[in-house]
């Protein structure tokens, strides 16, 4: 396959520790094949010494390569730092969805019945985030308001993305939006959820109400669900979805620009963590997200070859849990980087098995 190039953007304390832990998947000895990188260090440091404009080379970047892997960020507090890197890239690139998938790990218990996977498909834009509030009146009689958006443009690329992945995965498309209460702003997103149904009968649908949707993922049955949602709704439910298998460990992040015929035009994947300063430099913390944050990555660039490499990290990671090799959070006594190293022998072995069976294959 032609060589590709990904946008890799660097960042802050044991997030920048696990990028780095990550990277060595890439390795051509570990693939099979060539991937190189552009580096854009978008430490806090980097960031406020030249005012955000890493960030926004690196946004210049991500639009011209269509791949990219972010290490976790600090996002600073007060209103005259550089902000949140993630805003930025998400305008720059026109980002609209966010992907975040919640997958059961061997020997981690999860809770109530889930065991296949559920993706929250979250509009990335608008809504509740970038709303402009204020306040009027004082003391008791003080109220507060906001006035927030969404496009039917925004919204139908999330519906039809949603179903699009559940048809991929095999999947049922469930939940949706509170649009009894809210019929003008939020009817608009149902509207086009319903329109998307039609599109693709062979996909199961099961709308239902936000509230709805947070009961009954408690009681699920363990099937594979999509759940596009909102803003605001696909903040929060993210990150119920993940902690209902027990760990985000398992749970990469994914953001997704499109073009105008409804194409992934980007790609940028990252973990959902944080940048946990007090595991930085102690060599004990889980890299098993930003790891699959490389198999997604590989999961939407072009060519067999790089989805074949996506299902042997996903594969080899899983496995090496499995098999008992685990950091602290999960239960066990390996190191940061051995768990890596465990993961990358598995995935040089597969990579080197499957191709000899090539043959098979065709």
């Amino acid at each position: 396959m032609p060589t590709s190039t990904i946008a890799v953007l660097h960042g802050d304390q044991t997030g920048e520790e696990l990028l780095l832990e990550a990277l060595r998947l890439l390795d051509s000895s570990v693939l099979g094949f060539k991937v190189e990188t552009r580096d854009f260090d978008l430490s806090l440091e980097e960031r406020r010494r030249s005012r955000n404009q890493v960030v926004l080379d690196a946004a210049e970047a991500l639009r011209g390569l269509g791949y990219g892997i972010k290490a976790a960020t600090i996002t600073p507090e007060g209103s005259g730092d550089v902000g949140s890197p993630n805003a930025i890239l998400r305008k720059q690139i026109d980002g609209r969805i966010i992907v975040r998938t919640g997958r059961r790990i061997p020997g981690v218990r999860p809770l109530a019945g889930v065991h296949s996977p559920i993706s929250v498909i979250r509009m990335a834009v608008d809504d509740a985030y970038g709303a402009r509030e204020w306040r009027e009146g004082h003391d008791l009689d003080e109220w507060a308001f906001r006035t927030e958006k969404i496009s039917r443009r925004t919204c139908r690329i999330v519906a039809d993305f949603a179903f699009r992945h559940a048809e991929r995965i095999e999947a049922k498309v469930f939940g949706g939006p509170k649009f009894t209460v809210s019929p003008v702003y939020e009817g608009m997103f149902k509207e086009e959820l319903d329109a998307a149904a039609a599109r693709h009968p062979a996909v199961r649908y099961e709308p239902q109400l936000i509230d709805a949707t947070y009961a009954l993922l408690l009681a699920t049955t363990g099937e594979a669900l999509v759940i596009p949602a909102l803003n605001r709704d696909g903040d929060t439910l993210s990150d119920l979805v993940m902690q209902m298998f027990g760990t985000i460990a398992g749970a990469e992040s994914t953001l997704l620009a499109f073009d105008d015929a409804g194409a992934v035009a980007v790609a940028m994947t990252e973990a959902p963590h944080g940048t946990a300063p007090a595991l930085q430099g102690k060599n004990v913390a889980n890299p098993m997200a930003m790891i699959m944050a490389v198999a997604s990555l590989l999961g939407y660039m072009k060519g067999d070859a790089a989805h074949r490499a996506s299902r042997a990290i996903y594969e080899a990671a899983l496995e090496t849990v499995s098999d008992g090799i685990r950091t602290a959070d999960l239960g066990g006594q390996a190191p940061t980087t051995d768990f890596t190293a465990e993961v990358v022998r598995r995935v040089k072995t597969k990579v080197d098995v499957w191709s000899a069976l090539a043959d098979i294959e065709r």
